[in-house]
């Protein structure tokens, strides 16, 4: 079997989700976003899908790189394939990023699972059918009603308690917001959700990634207080000392790292330079499925447990197929948006979550998405 095309279709979807000028999002008027579906077929007729924003899965990344690596290959070789695109990386003047890997590597993965009748999470560990999940809060805003004030993210914890969530992480108030980045904000905003739910619900903070070490450490002191679970991204994670310092300085543990660029390499050495209590990798942050394992297995060979950071199905997938993850992150989450609802380009949700905080797998071939291809054909602007 033989990889023969490789295709990306970019389409539109109704949804109420905005983005601010630093890019975080919030709920705003319905509009029309955009999205893009990667597909990668073979000579013997099997696809494989993922899902990405159309400036991930760009009409000159896949001519320039992912073809000239796939086609006419084995979609099972999925180690030497993304060697192969990742090698191209070093003269691709920043055009093929890891967000470009991860949605070939999820593809090809999701074509073994589709072409093997197994779901991914099964091939790649199958550890557990269910996961349980924390309720992961929107960046704070300045809506009335929303998560504008301490009392309203204590108020929307409350409301996740009774809708199952049997953990929170909030995500405070970040530029541009007006008064952000406040110290005195997060912590009053931490204190009234604990306040609220009790002393039994595990709770986490993602703070402002460029406070200084003295604020987070701040920030931080005032978490052990409130016996808060971890503290993740509160700095720039390019300073790797700056983590190391401050988890010196504190038994909450520290998550880590988020976003920072360098794939399983940098996660090894932030691992060896003791700047994070529990690692930190996600899917499309980190160039794959493939490479998110070997960060959970690296987490696991030193005793540590390693987060998997954002929603969606191959994260779902991981955090199935490993034992040292505690959590799925599902969100984000606001009062005035319906997390349930089903985006309009699939039959079901990824992720749904029963009443006591558990996600259940699906059992479908692949990532099991239910992709509504009878939608996306209706509403597509471009193939390419």
């Amino acid at each position: 079997m033989k990889i023969a095309s490789v295709r990306g279709t970019e389409f539109t979807f109704p949804t109420r989700r905005s983005v601010d000028a630093a890019g975080h999002s919030h709920p705003g008027p319905e509009g029309l976003g955009k999205m893009a579906l990667l597909t990668i077929t073979t000579d013997e007729g099997h696809n494989g899908y993922a899902f990405a924003p159309p400036e991930v899965i760009r009409p000159h990344v896949l001519e320039a790189f992912v073809r000239k690596v796939l086609v006419g290959q084995n979609p099972f070789q999925r180690e030497q394939l993304w060697h192969g695109l990742e090698h191209w990386q070093r003269g691709s003047a920043g055009q093929l990023t890891d967000r470009a890997l991860a949605a070939v590597d999820q593809a090809l993965w999701d074509l073994a699972g589709r072409a093997l009748g197994q779901p991914v999470y099964r091939l790649i560990g199958g550890y557990r059918d269910k996961v349980p999940a924390y309720g992961s809060t929107m960046c704070g805003d300045e809506l009335p009603g929303g998560l504008s004030t301490p009392e309203e993210y204590a108020a929307f914890a409350v409301q996740l308690v009774e809708r199952g969530y049997k953990a929170i992480k909030l995500h405070t108030w970040m530029p541009p917001v007006s008064f952000a980045p406040s110290v005195s904000m997060d912590i009053k905003a931490c204190a009234a959700v604990r306040e609220a739910v009790g002393p039994n619900i595990p709770l986490m903070l993602d703070g402002y990634h460029n406070y200084s070490r003295i604020d987070a450490l701040t920030i931080g002191r005032a978490l052990e207080k409130l016996s808060f679970t971890w503290f993740e991204e509160m700095m720039n994670e390019q300073s790797m000392a700056s983590y190391a310092w401050l988890a010196d300085q504190l038994d909450i543990p520290i998550v880590g790292p988020e976003s920072l660029s360098g794939k399983h390499h940098s996660r090894a050495d932030w691992v060896k330079a003791g700047a994070c209590d529990i690692l930190r990798a996600g899917v499309p942050g980190v160039g794959g499925i493939s490479p998110t394992l070997k960060v959970a297995h690296l987490a696991e060979s030193f005793g540590m447990q390693c987060e998997v950071h954002g929603n969606g199905a191959a994260n779902l997938a991981v955090c199935a197929a490993i034992k040292n993850c505690r959590w799925y992150e599902r969100g984000l989450l606001h009062p005035f948006l319906d997390y349930d609802e089903v985006p309009a380009y699939l039959n079901t949700l990824a992720d749904p979550m029963d009443a006591d905080g558990y996600v259940h797998l699906s059992q479908l071939p692949g990532l099991g998405e239910d992709i509504n291809f009878g939608y996306i054909e209706a509403h597509t602007r471009n193939t390419y």
